[in-house]
Order: structure tokens, then C-alpha cells, then sequence
């Protein structure tokens, strides 16, 4: 990829708002005439040269692909982290417009403090294990036997880190309440929690474009069901919770790449360019101030090579 083309596609940032105009710089540059010659100093610089001298204009980001319309993206956030991006950010929480103006910022930092969240949210992302891929039906895609090692092998991992666990989330596809019975045996009195919202799907139009890899389902359907789980389950932690958190959720690797990437604030559109193995731990770490962390991303170090597989 050229050096134009990849500060280019920079400059789409995150957001997706609208850039009139970036500029990098590329190396100190003597300015020049018409002809090319140097200009002598002190001379006036023509109109028409838009950026001063030693920066690199880069095309309008209207260029990059729009995004849909559940993913909300501020205008001009430019790729910056947007503190709010869970809603929980404790102004977001207050209605300003009820402020008592006798008790004045008084009052409103009191508010505030009250809404702040105190603890953090430890999250773990487990990609179901290997299945059968010959099924024709969901309740046909079962484990194999060696998926089912692979369960064991993560559920003794997980109790092996001597964590308090809180819940387990999981799909409600077979191979992911499969390998959430397993990892339970390792973490008994952990409970369960079943959803449809975590069920595999298409999450968006990845960028680039794979022509091998067809969703069984258009973006618009699954999309929006995978970002409602998004925005569901990951948040910063409520301002009444006390402690820290420990939480499974067993899902598959379309939804956790989607994850990632949108608690990151990266662009969600390159999901497709992280791979997971079965089995394997995620771990998103979220703060109070709701600044998100990746401790590890498909983590299968804990298993012998010979039962890696990833399908």
C-alpha cells in the first residue's frame, strides 16, 4: 500500500464524520515557484498552494465507505476516543435542564459524584469450541470430541486464574451452551444466563471485502441483533456496583471480533481481519472512567498445539 493511500484511508478515522482537510507531515521542504525554483524569502505564497510547505494534503474522507445506521459515530470526532461512547459517562446521566439554579454547582457535583461508577468490569470473551461442521441444523452442530477436550481444557483455565466469577452469558446455539456446560464444571455455583442476542451472525460488511466468506444472513438482519448485544452487555460498570467484576460470556467469533473492535473504538468495518481460535479467552477490561483495555485476544496458549484448531 502506498504511502498516500494508507495515510488516506487514516484520515477516514473511526468516527466516519466528515474531514475537510488533514495534512501530515512528511519531511521539511524549501518552498518553490512556479518553475519549480526556490522562492526567495519573504515572497508571498500563491493562493492556490492550499498547505504550507513540508505537508502532504490528503483527500476529503467523504471517500470512505458510510456506516450503518445502528452504529452511531459523532461528526468530527476525527479517531479521538469519545469518553461517552457507553452513555455512562455521569453527565450524560443528569437531566441539566432541572438543575435547581438556588443550589447551583453545588448540587451538580453531588449528581455527579452519585452517577460516577466506582468499580471495574473484567470481561471474558470465550469462542465456542470446534463442532461439527456437517450439521444441517443448529441442534445437528454439536461438539466433537475434540471440542469437548477443548472446553475442558478453557474451563480449567479460567478456574486456574482464582477469580470470583459473577455470571456466565452465553449464546443460545448449541455449540456455544455445549461449551458453556463444560467450562461451568470448572466454575461450580457460577450461573448461566442464555441469550439469542450473542447468536452467531453477519456483524457488518467487513472492509476489505473476502469473496470466500458469505454470510448465511444480510448485514441489516444480523447487525443490528449483534450491536444491541453490544450495547446490552458492554458498559462501563452501573454507579450502585461496589466491587469489581468478573463476567464470561461464550459466544462466537463473528460477535467477539465485532466486540473488540467497537470497545476499542476501532474501526468495526476490519472485524474480519482478527482470527480466533475455539476455545479461546478474550479479556476486555473496563474502568470506571470507562477507558476499555485488551488484556489478551484469543488466548490459547493454555492448550497443547495439537488441540488448536479454529473453525
Amino acid at each position: 500500500m502506498s504511502l498516500r493511500r494508507a495515510l488516506a484511508l487514516a484520515a477516514c478515522g473511526l468516527a466516519g464524520g466528515s474531514v475537510l482537510l488533514s495534512a501530515v507531515v512528511v519531511g521539511k521542504q524549501p518552498a518553490r515557484g512556479a518553475e519549480g525554483e526556490p522562492r526567495p524569502p519573504g515572497s508571498a505564497v500563491p493562493a492556490a498552494s492550499a498547505a504550507p510547505p513540508g505537508l502532504l494534503l490528503l483527500p476529503p474522507a467523504a471517500s470512505c465507505p458510510p456506516a450503518p445506521g445502528w452504529i452511531e459515530r459523532p461528526a468530527g470526532s476525527g479517531g479521538y476516543w469519545d469518553s461517552n461512547w457507553d452513555r455512562r459517562e455521569p453527565l450524560a446521566l443528569i437531566n441539566l435542564k432541572k438543575k435547581n439554579d438556588e443550589t447551583g454547582e453545588e448540587e451538580l457535583s453531588s449528581r455527579l459524584d452519585h452517577c460516577k461508577a466506582k468499580a471495574t468490569r473484567h470481561i471474558f470473551l470465550i469462542r465456542h469450541s470446534q463442532y461439527n461442521l456437517d450439521g444441517r441444523a443448529d441442534k445437528d452442530r454439536t461438539l466433537t470430541p475434540l471440542g469437548r477436550e477443548q472446553a475442558e481444557l478453557t474451563g480449567h483455565r479460567l478456574a486456574s486464574l482464582g477469580l470470583k466469577f459473577d455470571q456466565i452469558i452465553h449464546s443460545s446455539m448449541t455449540r456455544a451452551t455445549e461449551t458453556t456446560e463444560i467450562i461451568s464444571k470448572h466454575l461450580p455455583g457460577v450461573k448461566k444466563i442464555s441469550t439469542d442476542l450473542l447468536r452467531e451472525g453477519a456483524p457488518i460488511e467487513p472492509d476489505p471485502p473476502v469473496s470466500h466468506w458469505k454470510p448465511e444472513a444480510v448485514y441489516y438482519e444480523d447487525g443490528a441483533r449483534i450491536e444491541a448485544a453490544f450495547r446490552n452487555f458492554i458498559h462501563r460498570a452501573d454507579a450502585k456496583q461496589e466491587e469489581d467484576s468478573y463476567e464470561i460470556f461464550v459466544c462466537h467469533a463473528n460477535v467477539i471480533r465485532y466486540i473488540v473492535c467497537r470497545a476499542l473504538q476501532f474501526p468495526p468495518e476490519g472485524w474480519l481481519r482478527l482470527s480466533l481460535n475455539n476455545g479461546s479467552i478474550t479479556h476486555l477490561v473496563i474502568r470506571p472512567n470507562g477507558r476499555v483495555a485488551l488484556r489478551t485476544l484469543g488466548d490459547t496458549g493454555f492448550m497443547p498445539p495439537d488441540k488448536i484448531t479454529r473453525t
